[in-house]
């Protein structure tokens, strides 16, 4: 390993070129459209199956990407889906 990756300005470079050959990437898988939320548990399930009805699974490809409950009993969510369904 040479000492130029050792050093902080060889990695600033090198986790640029990551995040620009990421950026490359979703450019060329198609663009997710994200949304994050975090509700109580009965109006984050509200919250999902509009998403699911406004955007179709078979259409948008929607998802759930994560969820987790919070210490406060709320759930934090992140959907997903095609920005069209071409």
């Amino acid at each position: 390993m040479s000492l130029e990756k050792k050093r902080p300005a060889g990695l600033a470079r090198r986790l640029a070129e990551k995040s620009r050959s990421a950026a490359s990437e979703r450019t060329s898988a198609g663009l997710w459209r994200r949304e994050t939320f975090t509700l109580p548990r009965l109006e984050a399930r509200a919250k999902a199956r509009e998403w699911f009805d406004l955007y179709p699974k078979a259409a948008y490809m929607t998802e759930i990407e994560f969820w987790r409950e919070l210490a406060d009993g709320q759930i934090e969510f992140t959907i997903r889906r095609l920005p069209s369904a071409d």
